[in-house]
């Protein structure tokens, strides 16, 4: 019997809560705790009046804005010391946004880079879609303000109102004079007696920034792994991401164009390559009950990869500058390259110092180099006894120079292992220079000495007379005639052929990575040379205990017998006797 009233009472509990449910439907559950500050507030002032009353559902008034009236498109300008920007009003797409401080070309009226382009505009950038469907163009829009003039130090804002599919958007931009970034307050309100459920998007989009293959566009963004790049071919398939986005963004070495979602929000990253036009959209769904608004703040950030501006930005956009495999060694070198900018005033000047201070750095491990270098060349003689004697037999070739070696205490890879020690830097310093935003039109000798031609104007670009390519090129040549020779006859014609090779890699290369690379090589040959002043004609020390193999001591038979060079004391003698 006891079963029976337990089996009866559970029964009529489901039948209560099934009938419960029924008439009293909960809400769908919202997508942010109650504590975030994206949760779903009340209308600010007239709230109460668009509140449903939820026993009589019947009684309610959708709620409507104070004197809306949709108005035709027209251009908005903000204009701040850093940037000219023209919206639309309708949506508030972007439709230029001209940088004042970066030209296209170093001519002195050459006109301001435009990072958004006629091609671009039907793709939305800075626009808002609701369930894909561009706002812009199927919603109906209303603006009323002014063009906007900033300073330095002055902040000012835009607001746009729209509505489209049962609800209205309401988009406040805020600018400062000193930035680059546009804050932006997204309103979305339930203007209908249901529950609104819905995907809000925002849109960035542009074409490729250059067609420089060093210097590609790509699609990143940044998530709790870390910092991603999307190739064109994943693009052009199409790109979903979901997992932590923190934000996204378009750029190359140069420039960015970046959106970031604020309160860690769940959001979707779509990206496409379509016409040659990058664009992403970032996406979220939205459940609005009727009434109501749903509040997000976002981030854009339009300009320069520049660290001074970007440092600031919210989550941790500065990590959109990245060098490459050795970012982290790259970073702290382009800091010091700025740090000696600073206080010289010339990209040209602060490579070279920065070149200077990195060869000191590295002129122990160097020093050891050059001195194995040395040693080697003086067994050369030697090495190519054996080789002679044992050009048949591979095996006794290499255990009698390995024999020569312990016998003068030479490391045949000394003079290797040091500048593996350094090619992590070189490299760093390479990409470091191949994408920081600050040699771009940066000036080391603008004119050739004694003349009126522009000649390295622009370190971000090629010499235009390729004189620097050929210089290091020359300097590369120098330092082979200075090292010992390979062993192999192949291998050392193969040699005389790698600076030819570097010459023809480098010529292309942006001037600011050749100087670099030329400077390298000068300080090299400068600390080569005196290594080899130092050692002089110093005999090899033999290791104590070793036994010379016999084609050493054959050599230095012939040497011996080679008649020796009178000194400058003897050939003053024989000139008194023939007196």
């Amino acid at each position: 019997m006891e079963i029976h009233r337990v089996l009866i009472a559970v029964v009529l509990s489901l039948v209560v809560l099934v009938i419960w449910n029924v008439l009293f439907p909960p809400a769908p559950p919202q997508q942010r705790a109650p504590e975030s500050q994206e949760q779903v507030q009340e209308m600010p002032s007239t709230a109460d009046e668009y509140r449903p009353d939820s026993a009589a559902p019947q009684d309610f008034v959708p709620p409507e804005f104070p004197e809306f009236e949709a108005i035709e498109g027209k251009q908005i300008t903000v204009q701040t010391p850093l940037f000219e920007a023209t919206f639309n009003s309708s949506g508030g797409v972007l439709e230029h946004f001209v940088l004042r401080q970066f030209r296209q070309s170093i001519e002195p009226d050459a006109p301001y880079i435009d990072l958004i382009t006629p091609r671009s505009l039907m793709r939305g950038p800075m626009g808002v879609s609701w369930n894909r469907v561009p706002t812009w163009i199927e919603g109906e829009w209303t603006f009323d303000g002014e063009d906007l003039f900033l300073g330095d130090s002055d902040e000012k804002s835009l607001t746009f109102t729209g509505r489209i599919g049962g609800v209205n958007i309401i988009r406040t931009y805020t600018f400062r004079g000193d930035s680059y970034e546009i804050q932006e307050e997204l309103e979305i309100v339930n203007s209908t007696e249901a529950q609104v459920a819905g995907e809000i998007s925002n849109i960035l989009a542009t074409p490729a920034f250059s067609g420089d293959r060093y210097n590609p566009t790509r699609v990143a963004y940044f998530d709790q792994s870390g910092l991603s790049h999307e190739k064109d071919k994943q693009l052009r398939e199409g790109f979903v991401h979901q997992n932590g986005l923190k934000w996204s963004a378009i750029g190359n070495h140069y420039f960015l164009l970046a959106f970031v979602p604020h309160n860690d929000r769940e959001t979707v990253l779509r990206a496409e390559l379509e016409n040659e036009i990058y664009r992403i959209a970032v996406s979220e769904t939205l459940y609005i009950e009727p009434g109501m608004v749903r509040s997000m703040a976002n981030t854009y950030y339009i300009g320069p990869k520049d660290r001074d501006y970007l440092i600031d930005a919210p989550a941790e956009l500065h990590r959109a500058i990245y060098y490459g495999w050795f970012n982290v060694i790259a970073k702290p070198l382009i800091i010091s390259l700025n740090f000696f900018h600073s206080h010289t005033g010339n990209y040209g000047v602060a490579i070279l110092l920065l070149t200077l201070v990195i060869k000191i750095i590295f002129w122990p491990l160097a020093q050891k180099s050059y001195k194995s270098m040395n040693q080697l060349k003086k067994l050369q003689p030697m090495m190519a006894k054996i080789r002679e004697k044992y050009k048949d037999d591979r095996q006794k070739m290499n255990e009698e120079m390995m024999r020569l070696y312990k016998t003068y205490k030479v490391n045949p890879a000394g003079g290797c292992l040091p500048i593996l020690v350094q090619i992590p830097v070189f490299i760093a310093l390479y990409q470091g220079l191949m994408g920081a935003v600050e040699l771009r039109h940066a000036t080391f000798i603008e004119y050739l000495p004694f003349t009126d031609i522009v000649w390295l104007a622009d370190l971000s670009a090629r010499d235009p007379f390729y004189i620097t390519p050929l210089v290091m090129g020359a300097t590369m040549f120098l330092q082979q005639k200075m090292a010992p020779p390979p062993g192999d006859p192949l291998q050392a014609k193969i040699m005389l052929f790698l600076p030819l090779v570097f010459i023809f890699i480098f010529i292309t290369f942006p001037s600011g990575l050749v100087l670099y690379w030329l400077a390298n090589n000068v300080l090299s040959i400068g600390q080569q040379w005196w290594v080899l002043r130092s050692a002089g004609n110093k005999p090899l020390v033999k290791a104590d205990g070793k036994d010379e193999p016999e084609e050493v001591k054959e050599v230095k038979e012939v040497e011996k017998s080679k008649p020796t060079k009178p000194s400058g004391s003897a050939k003053q003698g024989k000139k008194r006797k023939r007196k």
